[in-house]
């Protein structure tokens, strides 16, 4: 064989043997991690304050719902009967205030003049025939039971005259500062019932107090709805991040705010997150050998990493893959 020929194959050869080996060490040596989470977003639930039966939902699986718009609405006969009772015994206080106020009317007024008129005579007429009688008793003509008796009546008589004048007075001065003063509290709680069962009534019509898309509708129309249920979800893509169980010894690379690149599969794209959130306490452990004799447990805790800029087409349950040169 010619040299050269052998010689370029020896040089192929130990070319071949080494680019063999290399790619051997760097593969079982290899220092780079893969860590593995999944994309989480805020959810929120949109409830019922008040239980009733769904009148009708005004969203869809899907659909894109801003702040401050109509979800869905509820019937609720129980409310809207408390409603009509509330009103009516406002409207009675109102009228009792009224009357305190305003004093009795002028035809109950000149009913108690004339009752005090009437009273007046009366009495003026007793004290004439007592003293007719006490002439008689004085002469010897009745006895005395008989004027005591006359007297009895008399003072009966003037008794009911100040009776009928204390009468026409209230009646022309009206209630005492008291008496309005209850009639005025009595009012407003009844004013206060009536606001109360109006925020029962507002609580029929349940809106979106945060923006996002509706993932899922757990209620349908005609179905009851108890107080507190959750009757739509919203998830909020905008306040998003990506969730990882993160290794005690590998808690070094995560610190708040730096940022790191997140590839996710599904987009087939790599993207700048930057770390929100360690957590404080060890979730589970993990079994770590040093050698066949024994080993020990490392801890994992929860990390979050928000993205940076908003990213196009992201969605919960996503993986998200993060390459650490350890």
């Amino acid at each position: 064989m010619n040299k050269k020929l052998f010689f370029g194959l020896a040089v192929v050869f130990v070319l071949a043997f080494g680019f063999v080996a290399y790619k051997f060490l760097r593969t079982y040596h290899d220092n780079t991690v893969l860590i593995e989470g999944e994309i989480d977003a805020k959810v929120y639930n949109v409830s019922s304050k008040i239980p009733g039966r769904i009148a009708k939902i005004f969203v869809n699986k899907g659909d894109a719902v801003n702040k401050g718009d109509l979800v869905f609405s509820i019937i609720s006969p129980e409310i809207e009967a408390k409603y009509e009772q509330a009103l009516a015994a406002k409207d009675a206080a109102n009228a009792k205030k009224e009357e305190a106020y305003n004093g009795a009317r002028e035809e109950q007024v000149k009913a108690a003049y004339n009752q005090w008129q009437k009273a007046k005579a009366a009495a003026e007429l007793m004290e004439k025939t007592y003293t007719r009688i006490e002439k008689l008793y004085t002469q010897g003509v009745i006895s005395e039971q008989k004027k005591d008796e006359v007297y009895t009546k008399y003072k009966a008589a003037k008794s009911d005259e100040a009776s009928a004048k204390e009468l026409y007075m209230m009646a022309k001065k009206g209630a005492r500062k008291e008496l309005k003063k209850a009639a005025t509290s009595q009012a407003k709680v009844y004013e206060a019932k009536v606001k109360e069962v109006e925020s029962f009534l507002k609580e029929t019509k349940a809106y979106a107090y945060n923006s996002g898309e509706v993932t899922e509708v757990l209620i349908n129309e005609g179905e009851l709805a108890p107080s507190g249920f959750p009757v739509v979800v919203l998830t909020d893509m905008k306040d998003s991040w990506a969730r990882f169980a993160i290794r005690e010894d590998f808690l070094k690379y995560f610190k708040t705010g730096k940022v790191i690149k997140v590839y996710i599969p599904a987009l087939e794209k790599s993207f700048d997150f930057k770390v929100s959130y360690i957590s404080k306490m060890g979730e589970y452990a993990t079994f770590k050998a040093t050698d066949t004799k024994k080993g020990y447990e490392l801890k994992s805790f929860e990390v979050h990493l928000k993205p940076v800029k908003e990213i196009k087409d992201l969605r919960v349950g996503m993986s998200a893959l993060v390459r650490l040169d350890v």
